[in-house]
């Protein structure tokens, strides 16, 4: 059997096997093992097997990942959540649908600090959505919006995803955390534009309510989320100005989360137990599925998947746009059923040489992806989002009412995508500045 058809039939072993709910990191292991054993034999591929955990975990630039996820789940189990929604409400919440403004604003900065989408949409879904549907919102406007907004996680740094795609295309980290920037807030500005527009169509998804205070107490009010923009300071900024590699970032804002939450008197045994335990959970989750698609991206590599595709681009002789549509097909379509991480490294063999061979930016490249795996989080039947808020509100909101909701976010995250294609600088204008 050709290598080629072989690496066609073991995508298709894995997709199978994916469909029937084994675990992705052991479908990716398993793809690749019985490649490697079918294309060469049992001792080369007990040896890749042997030797891939310990090269992959050794790779400094991947350290970012436990210190993001260490300073998320600092933010998170320190209780500054609250005050976040309480400030937002405050500042917008007499719009037309306020609170929900409020909470995808606050969802936009919580996600600054934790880095984590379903980490926010948790967050945010517990003091948010009980909050607007005591005060008559309609259900599926208050579930989406949480389970929306909270994907915000995946595009405004700090990113795991910006991390996984800038250490597998070899494409500086840095770049593709400050490329998200723009992207994220204007996500969140067209989110809360959808919000108002569609409140002041239908006013009875959103009763109006009377918030007054005065200019001095809303900037007052700013005092109790002090620690929210450090937080973004310590990352984004030591990046920006050259002072901090990505790596050397993410453990200055673990740091600062810890210092800021036994200062803000968030601090306990009990919650630094917890702290490290979803961190270390987290982490290993990730690196498990990574190493599985490791033994993916040698096996396609060794059956020469990503030369043949990137030579077909030559072939059909595809434009930039051409690539760029297939792509987000694709990402549509496996977002639908597979896990972001898991649809990014199954993706990247057979992508890269493709962007490559058309001459496309890798930063923009990561933005898109990430945009396309964030949509993914909300689309079903998966909807990892959805899931997390309806577990976090329980028997609250029927499930299907949660992904009604989300049909006009996902609507806006598509408008987002083209607006990032046609002007590929809203991406590319930071990184730009950090040469």
């Amino acid at each position: 059997m050709d290598s080629i058809d072989l690496a066609m039939l073991c995508m298709g072993g894995m997709i199978v096997l994916m469909a029937a709910r084994v675990p992705i990191a052991v479908a990716l292991g398993v793809t690749a093992f019985v490649g490697l054993w079918l294309m060469r034999d049992f001792n080369v591929a007990l040896r890749t097997l042997g030797s891939t955990p310990f090269e992959f975990s050794a790779n400094w630039s991947l350290t970012a990942i436990p210190m993001f996820l260490l300073m998320g789940a600092i933010a998170s189990r320190g209780g500054l959540t609250a005050a976040l929604f309480a400030v937002a409400r405050l500042w917008v919440g007499r719009l037309p649908g306020g609170l929900a403004v409020a909470t995808n604003f606050a969802c936009a900065m919580f996600a600054a600090a934790s880095g984590s989408s379903l980490a926010t949409a948790a967050a945010m879904g517990r003091v948010a959505i009980p909050e607007m549907l005591k005060l008559g919102y309609s259900p599926a406007l208050a579930t989406g919006t949480v389970a929306a907004a909270g994907t915000l996680g995946a595009l405004i740094p700090p990113s795991i995803l910006f991390v996984i795609f800038g250490w597998y295309t070899e494409t500086s980290i840095g770049k593709l955390l400050m490329a998200g920037v723009l992207p994220g807030l204007l996500n969140a500005a067209l989110f809360a534009a959808y919000i108002v527009g569609i409140c002041k169509a239908k006013p009875e998804l959103a009763p109006s309510i009377a918030i007054r205070a005065s200019l001095w107490e809303k900037v007052a009010a700013l005092r109790t989320i002090w620690p929210i923009p450090l937080l973004v300071l310590s990352v984004i900024g030591s990046i920006y100005s050259g002072v901090a590699t990505a790596t050397e970032a993410a453990a200055f804002g673990a740091t600062t989360a810890l210092l800021v939450v036994i200062v803000t008197g968030g601090f306990n045994r009990t919650m630094l137990r917890e702290v490290m335990v979803d961190a270390l959970h987290s982490t290993a989750s990730i690196f498990v599925i990574a190493i599985g698609a490791v033994l993916l991206t040698r096996f396609l590599a060794i059956a020469g998947l990503p030369q043949f595709m990137g030579g077909l681009v030559q072939d059909q002789n595809l434009g930039p746009y051409q690539i760029i549509l297939f792509m987000i097909v694709v990402y549509f379509v496996l977002g639908c059923f597979l896990d972001p991480l898991g649809i990014m490294l199954i993706t990247l063999p057979i992508m890269l040489p493709m962007w490559k061979a058309a001459g496309l930016d890798l930063v923009w490249m990561g933005v898109l992806v990430v945009l396309m795996l964030e949509i993914g989080m909300l689309t079903p039947p998966l909807g990892l989002n959805i899931f997390v808020v309806k577990a976090t509100i329980g028997n609250l909101v029927p499930l299907t009412t949660i992904f009604r909701g989300i049909i006009g976010f996902v609507i806006i995250d598509f408008v987002l995508v083209g607006v990032l294609v046609a002007f590929p600088q809203i991406s590319l204008f930071l990184p730009g500045l950090i040469e």
